[in-house]
């Protein structure tokens, strides 16, 4: 059975200036290095939790509601993603963590990614899962739509009908009988994000999958592109065009996966993250400079 989004027991919880984090402390005593979790649009920290207890064997584990989403401060009106990854900036600042391995799922990895290019200095590395990069016309057309649709005047909830069509394409229609559990749980954080800081973020996520396009040759640390093999609107395509254009990168497909992996399939998703930050940290700086020459942390590699 797939584990649900449980609530995994933080070291400790706290608000800093309008961000909501948890951190979780290593389970071993020697680590000496963070892990920082940015979640997607219209989830919040708690869709990490299965990912925390296999990432603390070896890190401090650090995650966090987006602008916008669980307890933090809503965007400004027209956010960019600067402002998201300013957040992030100040909540290391907060937290008193110089350098970080910084991982993003979907409209979080556009955040790792902005992060990563803005602070190299305090970026470890970057993993950026199902992550949009340069959509097709059609694929642009499709969101864009989907953005039109949210407004701002009403208070309600998202739609019960937005919401079953965003769990058919992360999960498959019908949802497959062996992910409606995780499928519920995702559902029930759709329904409790705030509509202004989805709808706000949500039109920022549908209009910045360019936002890297011609950026990423200038990222100097190790990246890795983690996706589904089925998963349409963040495509394995996407992900190897992401690596080619950035000199430390790399991509990884995990098979007969979509667009929730991290919840439907934690499993391969932990080693894929495991066994990436472990290169990464074993690497001495000198290696870290050579490995696009000798293909050391490159390459792709099918779950």
């Amino acid at each position: 059975m797939k584990p649900e989004l449980a609530h995994v027991r933080a070291v400790s919880r706290g608000e800093a200036a309008g961000t909501s984090y948890s951190v979780h402390a290593p389970q071993c005593a020697d680590a000496r290095e963070t892990v920082v979790l940015i979640h997607g649009v219209g989830m919040n920290q708690s869709v990490w939790a299965p990912q925390i207890d296999a990432l603390t064997s070896a890190y401090q584990v650090v995650v966090y509601d987006m602008l916008g989403h669980g307890n933090s401060a809503l965007p400004t009106a027209m956010p960019t993603l600067d402002e998201y990854a300013a957040q992030l900036d100040a909540l290391l600042d907060t937290l008193q963590i110089g350098r970080a391995h910084v991982v993003g799922h979907s409209m979080g990895a556009l955040v790792a990614l902005e992060f990563a290019l803005a602070h190299p200095e305090r970026t470890l590395s970057v993993t950026a899962l199902n992550a949009v990069y340069d959509r097709t016309p059609a694929q642009r057309a499709a969101v864009m739509n989907r953005a039109a649709t949210l407004g701002e005047a009403s208070a309600e909830r998202p739609a019960e009908a937005g919401i079953d069509a965003t769990l058919s394409r992360w999960f498959g229609d019908p949802v497959p009988a062996h992910l409606t559990q995780a499928a519920r749980a995702v559902r029930g954080l759709l329904l409790s994000v705030d509509p202004v800081g989805y709808a706000r973020t949500y039109r920022l996520f549908a209009s910045s999958d360019d936002a890297h396009v011609g950026r990423l040759a200038s990222l100097p640390v190790p990246a890795l592109f983690l996706t589904g093999e089925c998963d349409p609107n963040s495509s394995p395509a996407m992900s190897r065009a992401m690596a080619a254009a950035t000199p430390h990168g790399r991509a990884e497909i995990i098979a007969n996966e979509r667009h929730m992996m991290n919840v439907t399939d934690p499993a391969r998703v932990n080693a894929s993250l495991l066994a990436f930050l472990a290169e990464v940290s074993a690497s001495s700086p000198r290696a870290a400079a050579q490995y696009a020459v000798n293909g050391s942390i490159s390459g792709e590699h099918h779950g």
